[in-house]
């Protein structure tokens, strides 16, 4: 497998993570360096990280992965994006810290959610042996850098049209969750 295909495969695995962002700066409304560095963090760290572990579990695992990944992502992002648009329509005054939250306890769950593909392309990287340090370290470094990106887009769309951004948001999540699912299925 050449670069091109690789970075071809890496601009892939990120647009479900470049989605996110989105959501999370439309959410946010507004981002510090410190917040476009977290998004990038999490989410390239954990496309970096899946297909290394797909890679070296393919042999004792990979059919019970493919079979059961695409519903922990649609789950995670069903009730992520579920959230997301219930907080949308409280009132200014309620507390809507969740999603405009860069805390461990906010990313982790989008960072699995956006990188279960990636597990499922390392246990097809090993099937056609392809150099997994390299692989991974483009699909990280491609993620970090989309996902900031896409962190700065949501703030700047996100300032203007806050309530509306949100509960659109949330029905994008809830729609990669469900082509994530119906991919599966199909």
């Amino acid at each position: 497998m050449d670069f091109l295909e690789l970075l071809g495969i890496a601009v892939g695995l990120s647009m479900d993570a470049f989605a996110v962002s989105l959501c999370k700066g439309l959410a946010a409304g507004k981002a510090k360096p410190a917040n476009v560095l977290t998004v990038g963090i999490y989410f390239g760290g954990f496309q970096a990280l899946m297909p290394l572990i797909g890679y070296l579990i393919s042999s004792l695992f990979s059919s019970f992965i493919s079979s059961v990944a695409a519903w922990v992502a649609f789950i995670l992002l069903l009730l992520i994006g579920g959230n997301m648009i219930r907080e949308s329509l409280q009132d200014d005054n309620e507390e809507s810290s969740i999603n405009a939250s860069f805390s461990p306890k906010s990313m982790i769950p989008l960072a699995v959610a956006t990188s279960i593909d990636a597990l499922a392309t390392g246990v097809a990287f090993a099937a056609l042996d392809v150099h997994i340090v390299s692989a991974c370290s483009l699909i990280g470094l491609t993620t970090f850098l989309i996902s900031g990106v896409g962190l700065i887009l949501g703030v700047s769309f996100g300032s203007r049209f806050h309530k509306k951004a949100e509960t659109f948001g949330g029905i994008i999540l809830i729609l990669i969750g469900l082509k994530i699912l119906l991919e599966h299925l199909f």
